[in-house]
């Protein structure tokens, strides 16, 4: 990471860390409700805190379906919110691929639970204002979202 990304992370008002459990739906998703509670409570607008809380939930939701779990860190920024999602799964072999509407690697027993509709990469880019794809297959993948408190994006 260059040396500015660094300083600037250390300008965050908020920063929080959480290990996303792999093959847990149970409490996949408690990590985005965390950060939804946090962001209300420092008085951020509520399409912001959901636009933030469903790029989390998307991004929880593959690391458990494809990675056996990961970290999430959230960098909270009076402008903005920086997610930083990172895990040491398979990595993506087709990024292009995997961010098309509806294609899904999710095994049937994980689409039988209602998941892997191929929609998690597509609502997170959807619902960001930037989103970068770093992934080495074998190695893991590490996507940083940041959310404008600014945007017209809903």
């Amino acid at each position: 990471m260059p040396d500015n990304e660094q300083k600037n992370r250390q300008d965050a008002s908020l920063h929080l860390t959480y290990n996303v459990n792999g093959d847990n739906f149970t409490s996949a998703g408690e990590a985005s409700v965390d950060v939804k509670k946090a962001l209300r409570q420092l008085g951020f607008s509520p399409a912001f805190i959901r636009r933030v809380a469903i790029a989390m939930y998307e991004g929880e939701i593959n690391m458990v379906i494809h990675a056996e779990g990961g970290t999430a860190e959230v960098y909270v920024y009076s402008d903005h919110v920086e997610i930083v999602l990172a895990d040491h799964g398979p990595g993506i072999a087709d990024v292009e691929l995997a961010m098309q509407e509806g294609y899904s690697t999710a095994p049937d027993n994980i689409r039988a639970l209602g998941f892997g509709a191929g929609m998690g990469l597509p609502n997170m880019k959807r619902y960001t204002d930037e989103m970068k794809i770093d992934t080495e297959i074998g190695v893991g993948t590490t996507i940083t979202m940041v959310v404008n408190t600014d945007s017209d994006k809903k």
